[in-house]
């Protein structure tokens, strides 16, 4: 349960259409349970993020065996709240899993961003649109996309149009125009950020990739260019870092709602 959700419980106790007894049994399941930690003998489950910070715990996939994969996600979402459960940088043979475990109609998945959901998600506030230099940033642009859906935002991808051909970037200046977030994600020079970012006025999180030739050394030569961008607004994330840039981009937009409403927002309420 995040914050808003015990909130919501509250007014519903507080207006008679909850049973004192029965939100307290919801809590003790849930925010007051323990310590906040499911001990599961392999790892520590946080249960206490959404709580915290609004945002769910996502499981990291490299490294974990499928089936560890597979008891993280049945034990976040077998916690009491709405939002869904995420796995990211997964496998072939724990998206096979995942996939197995849950069903086709439980889980939402994405082969190329290497990510997978279940549970219901929510409702989608505000914008994040990805932009990509090229088209073989297309597996971390679809992380961005992927993690900013189940973190409550509608996000949409404007592919391949990158500094080397400025047209096609100036094509779309309408859609980038019209976000409330931009994520742009680049690799070899790392231009296209701050050529974004000053056609905009929405923040720009620019995310480096590993694509490019030697001199790129891996993304280290588009992660300087980005750090030292001078078009205004923009912050980077780390080389290919869609998770950490759609979950920069999922807390702006949260303000900006809570700002425009007047209320929280909850993810995947």
């Amino acid at each position: 349960m995040d914050r808003e959700e015990v909130r919501a419980l509250l007014r519903e106790v507080s207006a008679g259409v909850r049973q004192p007894d029965e939100a307290l049994h919801e809590l003790v399941a849930g925010p007051l349970s323990g310590d906040g930690v499911r001990d599961l003998g392999f790892a520590r489950l946080d249960t206490h993020r959404a709580l915290r910070t609004g945002d769910p715990e996502v499981v990291y996939g490299e490294g974990k065996k499928p089936a560890h994969i597979v008891t993280l996600l049945r034990t976040l979402l077998g916690q009491p709240g709405h939002r869904s459960a995420l796995a990211t940088r997964l496998s072939d043979e724990a998206l096979s899993a995942v996939a197995g475990a849950f069903g086709a109609d439980g889980v939402r998945i994405d082969t190329e961003a290497r990510c997978a959901a279940v549970g219901a998600a929510g409702p989608a506030q505000g914008g994040v649109l990805v932009v990509t230099a090229g088209t073989t940033d297309e597996p971390v642009a679809r992380e961005v996309a992927f993690v900013a859906r189940e973190f409550g935002c509608a996000a949409e991808l404007v592919r391949d149009v990158g500094v080397a051909g400025i047209h096609r970037l100036l094509a779309v200046r309408d859609r980038l125009d019209a976000a409330d977030c931009l994520v742009v994600v680049a690799g070899m020079d790392g231009a296209l950020p701050s050529v974004v970012a000053g056609l905009v006025s929405a923040p720009v999180v620019a995310v480096p990739t590993s694509v490019g030739y030697g001199s790129s050394f891996g993304g280290i030569a588009p992660l300087l260019t980005m750090l030292n961008s001078c078009g205004p607004g923009v912050v980077v994330c780390n080389i290919d870092n869609g998770f950490g840039a759609a979950v920069a981009a999922a807390r702006m937009i949260r303000r900006m709602v809570r700002r425009e409403t007047g209320r929280p927002v909850a993810v995947g309420s």
